[in-house]
């Protein structure tokens, strides 16, 4: 995929995030904001190609990353600020699912809480069509597969 195409993708992914968030309200203030907290060498990661649509990343450790100063323009934001603090895993098959991202249980009491909160169900539907649309990409697919490991054995960890 040319980097053109990469740019039509991720335009079309925010575009379906639109505004969406896990909550109908600012789930930032159960936290103070946790997820936009970080430093120099911590961030989200960038899926695939990402970078070229943002032109905001470091790269540590080979991660590419968007680094976080507390706040920014919204319509800025990374595709892992978007969804945070869920992810579109994927299984064996391709299918895609919603799924908490358990690396985040450390700062998010979205997902510690998880049984007591009502979601905005357009969210959900949105990032498993998002997932869809990235699974399209062998890289993008390739990165789905890498980040579903890392929160199976996350999950494995915590059981």
């Amino acid at each position: 995929m040319s980097k053109t195409d990469y740019e039509k993708m991720y335009k079309k992914i925010f575009d379906i995030m639109g505004e969406l968030t896990p909550l109908t309200v600012d789930c930032g203030v159960l936290c103070e904001g946790a997820c936009c907290k970080g430093d120099e060498k911590t961030g989200m990661r960038l899926f695939p190609h990402e970078e070229s649509v943002l032109k905001i990343s470091n790269i540590e450790d080979g991660e590419r990353l968007a680094v976080c100063e507390g706040c920014c323009e919204r319509n800025h934001r990374p595709l892992a600020c978007r969804i945070f603090p869920f992810f579109p895993t994927i299984d064996e098959k391709g299918k895609i699912f919603v799924e908490p991202d358990l690396r985040a249980s450390r700062l998010c009491p979205l997902i510690s809480h998880s049984d007591e909160i009502i979601f905005d169900p357009k969210f959900f539907k949105a990032l498993k069509r998002v997932g869809k649309i990235l699974a399209k990409d062998e890289e993008c697919r390739k990165y789905l597969y890498k980040i579903t490991e890392e929160i199976d054995i996350y999950k494995s960890l915590l059981n």
